[in-house]
């Protein structure tokens, strides 16, 4: 050990000793055979992070002395925290967050508002007068939110969208991690992009190919849609937002549409509502957590059945254009403090938090048969010459005595790998099985396919998928006892189909798998 430990130093003595100039600090060993010199960039109460001319350094807190103008006050820490992005994040779901956590604590919170387009949120402990933690949110949009994060003035990212390739290599070099990877982003909540009209207008539904005409301006008149003649005036969010990227990532792009130039672009989803409330021949795209007395308009489509977003149909990705609220968190040491709140964003506690804000929580719900009636009709109703009864009635009878959980697994634009609403899943039913929540019954994952190719190649796929989702579970599930919980695949291709397969994006819908509990 000794021979290590004295290794290790000759190291950071070859990498940090012929360091020279004004730096902030300097953290020498305790015998003084080890100087660190470089600009701090955090304390997390334990360990010092530097960026020194040869990248950052770690240096455990307890070895070192610190010197230097930039030096923390050791007596008297105080746990920092920048979280930067989304403004529909961070103006409403992040303070109830962090006030949630503050209570279940038993902290005191003080709220300051000195900042354009932030707030700081002071905790104490009750009854002293030292702070232990200082949590600024800074509400922007996402672009803003990974700028920060790469510009070192934010610790974690608020995003509505996943994070750019450039920004992911761009964050790689600067030596925090790979932002893809596990541990690195989770899904906060959820929420849902949800077109919507003024409460007088007629339309109810539409199609997701007419919404991408609507936006690509190839429908321009509400007669194409049912309803008056007259011209329809589109709004959705600045290029620069998440959720205004998505419209056309998710909506434009699958059809190789572009957005039409008289399409309305506003900074924020209160813009967007008070626009279509003012015309009565407007539409826009929104979050479903900010619709105002806007009414929203259904998703349908001849081979499913019309859905809106609601929480249930949101958290199961049913809902075509359901939206992850992501944090994006580097690989570096945060505060104790900073631990423990974003430990608590997981808890069932901090769940019914997220659904009081308005957003759409994870956990998850289970869906008894007698309560998808609408599902298994629309599956008699559109069985293809392939799918015959027998087929139909295998299903039923394999589902019957279960319920549908929330929880589900569908996967990217053509690809095999599953979205990051689903990576996410896995994690939490992981973790749910770690937690013996699932002791004693039995879970049993279902794969469905879309209708492109034969029913049998479609079965085979889908048994393949739900088979590859089990082994993910199972193997997230470190801790599980699997000997208390009976864990089983089936699969039914085509069988249920919840959109039509003529898009991509009821190929997409369709393609997934559910997981069943009893």
């Amino acid at each position: 050990m000794a021979i290590l430990r004295a290794a290790f130093c000759a190291a950071l003595f070859i990498l940090t000793g012929s360091l020279a100039g004004a730096q902030d600090v300097t953290l020498s060993s305790r015998d003084g055979s080890v100087t660190i010199r470089g600009m701090l960039l955090s304390f997390d109460g334990e360990f010092y992070r530097v960026d020194t001319e040869y990248g950052e350094l770690t240096v455990d807190g307890s070895g070192v002395t610190c010197d230097g103008p930039a030096c923390p006050n050791l007596q008297a820490f105080v746990a920092e925290l920048v979280i930067s992005g989304a403004a529909t994040t961070g103006e409403v779901l992040l303070p109830a967050l962090i006030e949630g956590f503050g209570r279940r604590n038993g902290y005191a919170i003080d709220r300051e508002d000195d900042q354009p387009d932030a707030v700081t949120f002071v905790l104490s402990e009750r009854g002293a007068d030292q702070a232990i933690g200082r949590f600024t949110v800074r509400s922007t949009n996402t672009d803003e939110g990974f700028a920060d994060l790469l510009a070192n003035e934010a610790d974690i990212v608020m995003a509505l969208r996943e994070i750019r390739p450039n920004e992911l290599r761009r964050a790689l070099d600067a030596g925090m991690g790979n932002l893809r990877a596990a541990g690195r982003n989770r899904v906060l909540a959820l929420d849902a992009l949800v077109p919507i009209v003024a409460p007088d207008n007629p339309v109810t539904e539409i199609t997701m190919p007419q919404l991408a005409s609507v936006y690509s301006g190839q429908i321009d008149n509400w007669q194409t849609l049912g309803g008056p003649d007259a011209p329809i005036a589109m709004h959705l969010l600045d290029a620069t937002t998440g959720l205004g990227q998505a419209v056309e990532d998710r909506l434009l792009r699958p059809v190789d549409a572009t957005l039409a130039d008289t399409a309305v672009r506003h900074a924020t989803d209160r813009a967007i509502v008070a626009a279509v409330e003012a015309d009565p021949f407007a539409i826009g795209l929104t979050t479903a957590s900010e619709t105002g007395a806007a009414r929203q308009v259904a998703l349908s489509g001849e081979c499913g059945f019309a859905l809106t977003a609601s929480r249930r149909n949101a958290k199961a990705e049913d809902y075509p254009l359901t939206a992850p609220v992501f944090l994006y968190m580097p690989a570096r040491r945060m505060p104790k403090l900073v631990r423990e709140f974003l430990a608590y964003t997981r808890t069932p506690a901090a769940q019914m938090v997220i659904r009081r804000a308005g957003f759409v929580d994870q956990l998850p719900e289970e869906i008894p048969i007698d309560e998808q009636g609408a599902r298994f009709a629309n599956a008699i109703a559109q069985a293809g010459d392939e799918v015959s009864l027998g087929d139909l009635q295998r299903m039923v009878a394999t589902l019957m005595p279960f319920s549908r959980m929330t929880t589900s697994f569908r996967f990217e634009a053509g690809s095999s790998l599953l979205d990051a609403q689903s990576r996410s899943n896995v994690e939490q039913l992981a973790t749910a099985l770690e937690s013996g929540m699932y002791d004693g019954r039995e879970l049993t994952f279902v794969g469905f396919s879309d209708g492109e190719g034969s029913a049998s190649a479609n079965r085979r796929i889908a048994m393949t998928r739900a088979q590859a989702v089990r082994r993910a579970v199972v193997a997230a599930a470190r801790t599980a006892d699997m000997d208390r919980i009976d864990i089983d695949v089936a699969a039914f291709g085509e069988a249920m189909p919840m959109a039509c397969d003529d898009s991509a994006w009821g190929r997409q819908v369709n393609r997934r798998v559910e997981v069943w509990v009893r």
